[in-house]
């Protein structure tokens, strides 16, 4: 069985990227063919990720040395469980808004491009967020990050409105600057070392001038703090996720900042061990839950109100993290898991909120528990989940880390718990807003839009629906107009407001309901995992001995 592990561990980063380059052959001519392909790869992702959890959690971690070349010389590709892990809900989650993508028509049918870019980049994207959680040296994780931030570029900007290519021109400035620290310091730390092997690096690092270390600690953690949106360098999330496609927003929101959430807890534990700057974290994560949810309560629009607590959640983990124990490593990585599943659930859900409703504005929504039961539902469980209600996984999450917490007993600690407490009570406030808005209310007269409507405004300020800007062809003076389909389109595919909600959409969003639900059922032997994820990463010989099973030179 180990053997056979050794095959698997690189099929996450292969297969999406020799499937892209199959889709891009077809050239979008059949659409079935790139639909079928995207869909059996990612499903065997999702597998090959099952079996990895399995296997490390058996066998311990497995290193692949790509090329048959040995590190540190060749590219070292490394699954242990916190890696495995990350592959499996990472997977589970880009399958099903693939799902839900199809059904809402978002692959690209636009004659005029030479090639149907939607599928091939979203391959791509897939391929690179797996390179960033199995890399085994420094420079893999930054091109890692650089294949999914190349592909989020794409799909983020899809549609060409004046909206989104404002919105993805900050992402893009914020994530090249986060590169450019990042690849400094992965040269910073070559010259100091002589190697970008995190295993190798973890045992020279002791032998870097003291002065050094916490510089080259410092611009890492600035790196993976803007792309993981910790507050003071949150700023551009809220401006840009809410813009782009709610398939699009739901998977960036759910795995997007937690592979740099992944690189602090990889580079943290095996490269600076310690407590040099957890002080400081612990301050970061602090800010990062009120300023995030302070700015969620403000907010009149469910895409912005959830971007939000995307921010503010990111918290949380670092919160564990910074405690620099293993029960409070076990809590970070617990909560990860479950905040990719939770978050990306409920921006599925408002995908479906804005068909229904006609609109994400909670003014003009009103009465969709009466309108759609199902889609009350489907926002209320995770939306609670989200709020950390006894007993679903988010209670267990956040109790975990507080739990941590105490059992540090510092003053800053205990005042970390005191912020979580708070932090938990404002996003239940947030989520009953968002409910007694859009479902519990009466709705006002023309809030929500019947079925078949057309919305209309100018185009400055043109609203984005999930399928791209809405349509000026019919003018745009008036607000609303009843027509046979809604004008927002992308790709010229019309998209129209109607009481039932596309099968598979509805599919996909009810998995990852039920996959959420999941975390609660299975929560003992998920905590279980996660607390000897916390013990192996902490240890840091089995991921050093997977690699240079000889020792380290």
């Amino acid at each position: 069985m180990s053997g056979i592990l050794h095959y698997l561990v690189p099929l996450p980063v292969v297969l999406p990227l020799l499937s892209a380059g199959v889709q891009f052959a077809f050239r979008g001519r059949v659409a079935l063919v790139q639909r079928s392909i995207s869909i059996a790869t990612l499903s065997a992702v999702l597998l090959t990720g099952l079996v990895l959890m399995v296997g490390t959690d058996t066998y311990g971690p497995q290193a692949v040395h790509v090329g048959g070349w040995t590190a540190p010389i060749g590219i070292a590709l490394v699954a242990d469980r916190l890696s495995a892990l990350m592959v499996t809900v990472s997977s589970a989650i880009t399958l099903a808004v693939m799902v839900y993508s199809i059904g809402q028509g978002m692959a690209d049918k636009n004659e005029a491009a030479p090639v149907a870019v939607y599928h091939p980049t979203y391959l791509i994207l897939t391929a690179g967020i797996s390179d960033a959680f199995l890399a085994g040296d420094l420079f893999n994780m930054y091109v890692g990050f650089e294949i999914l931030l190349t592909a989020s570029y794409v799909l983020l900007t899809l549609g060409g409105t004046q909206a989104r290519i404002r919105a993805g021109a900050t992402y893009v400035v914020v994530s090249l600057l986060s590169s450019l620290i990042f690849l400094i310091t992965v040269g910073l730390a070559y010259a100091a070392t002589g190697t970008v092997n995190l295993a190798q690096m973890s045992v020279r690092l002791a032998g870097v001038p003291d002065e050094l270390r916490p510089v080259l600690q410092v611009m890492l953690l600035t790196a993976f703090a803007i792309k993981a949106a910790m507050f003071p360098l949150s700023a551009w999330l809220p401006d840009s996720y809410p813009i782009a496609p709610a398939p699009i927003t739901a998977v960036f929101a759910g795995l997007l900042t937690k592979v740099g959430v992944y690189a602090i807890i990889r580079t943290q534990t095996l490269l600076f061990p310690g407590d040099t700057v957890n002080d400081l974290l612990m301050w970061a994560a602090l800010a990062t839950m009120l300023m995030g949810i302070l700015g969620a309560i403000a907010q009149t629009d469910i895409k912005r109100l959830l971007s939000f607590t995307l921010v503010s959640h990111i918290g949380y983990m670092v919160f564990g993290i910074a405690l620099g124990s293993v029960h409070g490593m076990a809590g970070a990585v617990f909560y990860v898991a479950h905040h990719i599943t939770v978050q990306t659930t409920l921006f599925l859900v408002t995908g479906l909120i804005e068909r229904r409703g006609g609109s994400t504005s909670l003014p003009d929504l009103g009465g969709l528990a009466k309108l759609s039961p199902v889609l009350g539902i489907l926002f209320f469980l995770p939306a609670m989940n989200l709020a950390g209600i006894p007993p679903l996984s988010g209670f267990l999450g956040k109790l975990g880390l507080m739990q941590a917490g105490v059992q540090q007993g510092t003053p800053l600690a205990y005042l970390l718990v005191a912020g979580s407490v708070l932090t938990s009570l404002l996003t239940l406030y947030a989520i009953a807003k968002t409910w007694n808005y859009a479902f519990w209310r009466a709705p006002a007269a023309g809030a929500v839009a019947a079925p078949g409507t057309v919305l209309e405004t100018s185009e400055d300020t043109a609203p984005t629906s999930a399928f791209g800007p809405i349509s000026q062809a019919v003018g745009p003076s008036s607000r609303v107009r009843s027509s046979a389909n809604r004008s927002a389109t992308f790709g010229g595919n019309p998209i129209v407001t109607s009481e039932t909600l596309p099968p598979s959409m509805l599919a996909a969003t009810i998995a990852l309901v039920a996959m959420g639900v999941a975390f609660t059922v299975l929560a003992g032997p998920l905590i279980e995992y996660s607390a000897q994820t916390a013990a192996e990463i902490m240890a840091q010989t089995p991921y050093i001995d997977s690699v240079f099973p000889g020792g380290v030179a």
